[in-house]
Parts: structure tokens; sequence; C-alpha cells
């Protein structure tokens, strides 16, 4: 595949997930009557695989730092595949149950919602940066790689521990009836 094929992919694979998500967010979708069972323990498993995640890219840094390609890579296709099941298991999640929201007379809200906010604007960002950044490391472009690693892997960090954060903030207004 050549890099503008790669990129035209990538732009595509990204517009249609947003797309989808803005679709599910908006609740243009109608919502089905009942509940699966499985759908209220989806915030944990996110929160769970956000968290793992943020802990594999610290791993995966850890073995670039040392050289270790190899253990990096397989690190990061665990990552990649990790975060492939969050993005599918949210989407199904979002189907199910529409949003929770934050009391508005909390005075933790403001901080939540920034929170919210930059982990929604930067999972938007960074979702093409490593689609990108896998594709060059896969096909051993490492230049292009490493120079966009640089801001992908800081930005990923950042969406997994804030999803983690989101998690723990919201979880006590969770309703499933």
């Amino acid at each position: 595949m050549s890099d503008k094929a790669a990129f035209r992919l990538v732009f595509i694979t990204t517009a249609l997930v947003l797309m989808l998500v803005a679709l599910l967010s908006a609740h243009v979708l109608p919502k089905p009557e009942t509940l699966p069972g499985f759908v209220q323990y989806q915030p944990l498993f996110h929160a769970c695989v956000n968290g793992t995640c943020f802990i594999l890219l610290l791993v995966s840094f850890y073995f670039i730092r040392r050289k270790q390609v190899e253990n990096h890579k397989k690190v990061n296709l665990t990552v990649f595949l990790l975060s492939a099941v969050f993005l599918l298991s949210y989407v199904l999640y979002h189907f199910f149950k529409t949003d929770t929201t934050f009391p508005k007379d909390d005075p933790l809200r403001p901080y939540y919602l920034f929170v919210l906010a930059s982990h929604i604007l930067l999972a938007m960002l960074v979702f093409p940066m490593v689609l990108l950044s896998f594709y060059f490391g896969l096909k051993g472009q490492v230049q292009k790689h490493r120079k966009l690693a640089r801001w992908t892997f800081p930005i990923w960090l950042y969406v997994c521990l804030t999803g983690v954060v989101v998690y723990l903030m919201i979880s006590p207004h969770y309703n499933f009836q």
C-alpha cells in the first residue's frame, strides 16, 4: 500500500468512526427498550482497558528507549488491539445506553467537564495519528514513525489516563434501570 492510499484509508476510517459516534451521541438511532445485562459492566470494562493501555504504552516507551524494538512492536500491537476492542465496545455501549450526566449542582462539574472535553477532543485527534503511526511502524518507515509517534504517544497516553479519570468521576452517577 502506498502512503497516499494509507492516508486515504485513515481519513475514511476516521470520518466513519466519528460519524458513527456522532450519530450515537445525538441519539439519532433508536435505542432498544431493554438493556442487555452486560451493558452495566461496560463502563468499568472501558476504564480497565484504558488503564491497561496506559500502562502498556509506558512499557512500550520503556522498550523503545532501550532499543528493544521487537518488544516495543509486540506491546504496541497489544495496545492497538485493546484499543480496537475498546472502540467496538464503546460504540456498542452507546448504541444501548444514553449518556449519563454529571449533576449540575456538583462543585466538581467544571473539572469533570474539562477532563471529559479534553479527553474527547484529543481522542478524536489521536485516532488517525495512531493509525498512521502504526502504518509507518509496520512498513518500517522508522523516521516517519518516530516523528509522528513523538506527538501520538503523549496524546494517546493522556487519552487513556483521562478515560479512567472520567470513569471514576461519573461512575457514582450511572443508572442502569
